[in-house]
C-alpha cells in the first residue's frame, strides 16, 4: 500500500491559474489523482481543465472536501499559503515552491508544530504512489511503476533517476517522494522511513541523500534501531569542496558531519547497502531484493 497519498486523496492546487499550477494540475489529474479544486484569490468561478477555482482554501475545502494541497505560489507568498492550508484542515501539504527564505521556514515549522499536518518540501518534486495512481508533484510519471520499494530523496532529479533505474529492473515503488533540498524542510527522512517501515507492502527502501546537515545520520540511527527491511542509500556530493554550496541551498559542507564520507559511514554502521555510483542505484536495489 502507499503512504500519505492514495486514490482517496482529494487534492487542491494553490496557484492553479499560473502556468506551472495549471500544467501540473492537468498532469496530476491525467495520472488518476482526484484533483477537486484550485485556489487563486480573485479567480473564483473559473475552471482549469474542469477543476473549479476558489478564492480561498477554506471555501475550497468546504465545497469539495479537499484534504491535500500542492502549492505553486511564488516564494514571497508561499508561507502564507502553507498557513492558510493548515488552518483550513488540510492534512497533507506539498510545497513545490523554491526560494523560500530560511527564516520563513523557521516560522512555518513553529506554526505547524503539534498540528496534524504533514508538510513535504519546500523546493521539492512532491509525492507519487504508483499502485494508487495518485500524484501530487511534478515528477515524470512514466519513470515510476507499481511495486514494493519505498523511495525517498532530497533531490528531485535523483528521485526520477532512481525510479527510472528501479523500473528498468522491474522493481516498482509503493510511494516515492522528494523531501526537498532546503536547509529547513517539513517531513524528514526519519518520518518517511517510519511510515515505510510500518507499511506491510513496502518490502525494501531506497534513500537518496546529499551533503549538508545531518538528516542522513538521523536516518541511520532510526534504521539501526528499528528497521529490519533491506535499505540501500546513495549520497550525492562526495567530491564537493568544503564551504561551497552544490545545487540545493542545504547542500553545503559546514562541518565533518555534513560530508558524504560521514554520512556513508553512519549508514554502513546501520547495515545499509551504500552506493557510490549513482548509475548503480537500480542494480544494488535488485541485488538487495534477491533479483
Amino acid at each position: 500500500m502507499s503512504i500519505l497519498l492514495d486514490r482517496n486523496t482529494r487534492l487542491l492546487v494553490q496557484g492553479i491559474t499560473g502556468s506551472e499550477g495549471s500544467n501540473h494540475a492537468r498532469l496530476c489529474k491525467a495520472y488518476g489523482t482526484q484533483v477537486v479544486a484550485g485556489v487563486t484569490p480573485g479567480r473564483e468561478g473559473q475552471e482549469v481543465d474542469g477543476i473549479p477555482v476558489y478564492n480561498t482554501i477554506d471555501g475550497a475545502v468546504k465545497a469539495t472536501g479537499a484534504n491535500a494541497s500542492i502549492i505553486f505560489v511564488p516564494a514571497p507568498f508561499a508561507t502564507d499559503a502553507i498557513f492558510e492550508a493548515a488552518d483550513a484542515g488540510i492534512s497533507l501539504i506539498v510545497c513545490i515552491t523554491d526560494g523560500i527564505p530560511t527564516w520563513d521556514m523557521v516560522q512555518v515549522r513553529k506554526y505547524l508544530f503539534g498540528k496534524d499536518v504533514v508538510l513535504i518540501g519546500p523546493n521539492c518534486p512532491g509525492i507519487i504512489s504508483p499502485p494508487e495512481k495518485a500524484k501530487a508533484g511534478i515528477m515524470p510519471a512514466d519513470s515510476f511503476m507499481s511495486g514494493n520499494v519505498g523511495l525517498v530523496s532530497r533531490s528531485g532529479t535523483l528521485l526520477y533517476e532512481a525510479a527510472a533505474q528501479l523500473t528498468a529492473q522491474g522493481i516498482g515503488q509503493t510511494t516515492a517522494l522528494g523531501i526537498g533540498g532546503d536547509p529547513i524542510v517539513g517531513v524528514s527522512f526519519v518520518q518517511i522511513l517510519e511510515r515505510f517501515n510500518q507499511d506491510p507492502e513496502t518490502r525494501a527502501m531506497v534513500l537518496i541523500g546529499e551533503i549538508g546537515g545531518t538528516a542522513e545520520q538521523d536516518a541511520a540511527e532510526y534504521i539501526k534501531g528499528h528497521v529490519k527491511k533491506p535499505v540501500s542509500a546513495f549520497i550525492a556530493g562526495a567530491s564537493a569542496p568544503a564551504g561551497r554550496r552544490m545545487g540545493h541551498a542545504g547542500a553545503i559542507i559546514s562541518g565533518e558531519s555534513a560530508t558524504a564520507a560521514s554520512k556513508f559511514k553512519a549508514l554502513e554502521a546501520a547495515g545499509v547497502a551504500t552506493i557510490r555510483n549513482p548509475a548503480e542505484i537500480g542494480k544494488v536495489a535488485a541485488q538487495m531484493m534477491g533479483r
